[in-house]
C-alpha cells in the first residue's frame, strides 16, 4: 500500500521540462542525442500500465538508432528477426515469427561493376564457391574477379568465407550467392543452374555490330545477345541492378529488339520492354527443384520461420465430428410491440 501510495504521488507531479528548458531531440546533434536520450524526462503520454500498481509509474522512451551498413562486406551481417512487426511493434506481415538463426549475405546486384582502380571495360570473374544461402532460394557462387594473365593464380592471404554446419541443416530453400572480387575485391553474386567452382565468367557492357556468342553465367546488355537467349536478373534501367528474374529455377527469353529497346518474356509470360543497355545474365538460376520440394511437417514450417495463421483461416470440415459453421442468426421469440399499433 506504501509503495502504491509513492507511485501514484510521484505521478502527479509535474517532471516534465518545458519545451525553453530542453531543446528538442530532432533538433540535437546524432551523438548529444545517443547521450542524453535516456536522461530525458518522459512525459504521461508513454506511461503503459499492465498492472494495477503501474498506473502511475512514467517509465523513459527507448530512443533506438539504427545504424544502417554503408561499406559492402562478404562476411555473413547478424540478422534480427522482426516477427512480421514494423517500427511500431505492430504487425504489418502475418504468417511470420520463429525459425532458426541466420546470417545475411549482401549480394550485389549490379553484374558490371568495374573496379575504381581499372579502367572501364570487360572484366573476367573466376568462380571460386558454390554454396547455399540460407536466406535465398537459389544457389549462390563464390566467384574472384581475375586478370587475364593470372587465371591460374591465387593469392596468399585469400581466404573463404566460413559458415557454419547447422545452417545446411534447416532446410535447403534458398538461393547461393557468389563471392566475386574485381582486382582486389570481392562480392556474392547469384548463381546459374550449371555454374561450378573453378568457371570463368565475363562481365561487359559493349554492344557490338554483331551478337555474341553467349556462354552461361556471363553478363551481357540485353542488346548484345541474340534473339532467344535465355536470360536472367535483368535490370529494369541501366545501372540499377538486377531486379527481375531472380527467384530460384526461372528465366526469361530475349524475343525481339526494336529501335534501341528489347522485348523479353517473364516467367509470368508477361512481356516487358527495356533499354538494350540493361544488363542480364544468361541462363537460368540455380536450384531448379525448389518447387519440388515437400515440407513433410508443419514443424519444418516452424524451422523455416513461418508461423501458423490464425485459426479463423484454417479450413473446417468434418474431421472434429461436425461441421464448424458459423451460428445462424438469432431467433426473437417476444413480440414487442410495433409503432402502427400504439397509434
Amino acid at each position: 500500500m506504501a509503495l502504491r501510495a509513492l507511485t501514484r504521488a510521484l505521478g502527479s507531479l509535474n517532471l516534465a521540462p518545458s519545451a525553453s528548458a530542453s531543446p528538442s531531440l530532432s533538433l540535437l546533434p546524432a551523438a548529444q542525442v545517443k547521450n542524453n536520450a535516456f536522461l530525458q524526462v518522459p512525459s504521461a503520454s508513454m506511461l503503459l500500465p499492465c498492472r494495477p500498481v503501474l498506473t502511475s509509474v512514467a517509465l523513459s522512451a527507448k530512443f533506438v538508432s539504427w545504424k544502417s551498413r554503408t561499406k559492402y562486406t562478404i562476411t555473413p551481417v547478424k540478422m534480427r528477426k522482426s516477427g512480421g512487426r514494423d517500427h511500431t511493434g505492430r504487425i504489418k506481415v502475418h504468417g511470420i515469427g520463429g525459425g532458426h538463426k541466420q546470417r545475411y549475405r549482401m549480394i550485389d546486384f549490379l553484374r558490371f561493376r568495374p573496379e575504381q582502380e581499372t579502367k572501364s571495360g570487360p572484366f573476367e570473374e573466376k568462380v571460386i564457391v558454390v554454396r547455399y544461402d540460407p536466406c535465398r532460394q537459389v544457389w549462390g557462387v563464390g566467384v574472384m574477379m581475375v586478370w587475364v594473365n593470372e587465371l591460374c593464380g591465387f593469392s596468399k592471404d585469400m581466404r573463404l568465407p566460413r559458415w557454419s554446419a547447422h545452417e545446411f541443416l534447416t532446410l535447403n530453400r534458398s538461393a547461393d550467392i557468389a563471392l566475386v572480387a574485381g582486382g582486389n575485391r570481392k562480392r556474392w553474386i547469384i548463381a546459374t543452374e550449371n555454374m561450378q567452382a573453378g568457371d570463368i565468367i565475363l562481365n561487359s557492357d559493349h554492344i557490338g555490330r554483331m551478337a555474341v556468342a553467349p556462354r552461361e553465367g556471363d553478363a551481357h546488355p540485353l542488346g548484345a545477345l541474340p534473339v532467344g537467349t535465355l536470360i536472367n536478373n535483368v535490370e529494369s534501367e541501366p545501372g540499377r541492378g538486377a531486379q527481375y528474374i531472380r527467384a530460384a529455377g526461372t528465366c526469361g527469353v530475349l524475343l525481339r529488339k526494336v529501335n534501341g529497346t528489347a522485348i523479353i518474356q517473364l516467367p509470368s509470360k508477361r512481356q516487358m520492354q527495356v533499354l538494350e543497355t540493361c544488363i542480364a545474365t544468361v541462363g537460368r538460376v540455380s536450384n531448379v527443384d525448389h518447387n519440388k520440394r515437400v515440407i513433410g511437417k508443419a514443424g519444418r514450417n516452424r524451422w523455416l520461420g513461418k508461423r501458423p495463421s490464425s485459426g479463423l483461416w484454417h479450413r473446417k470440415g468434418g474431421w472434429a465430428g461436425r461441421k464448424i459453421r458459423p451460428l445462424p442468426p438469432m431467433k426473437s421469440y417476444v413480440k414487442l410491440p410495433s409503432a402502427v399499433a400504439q397509434s
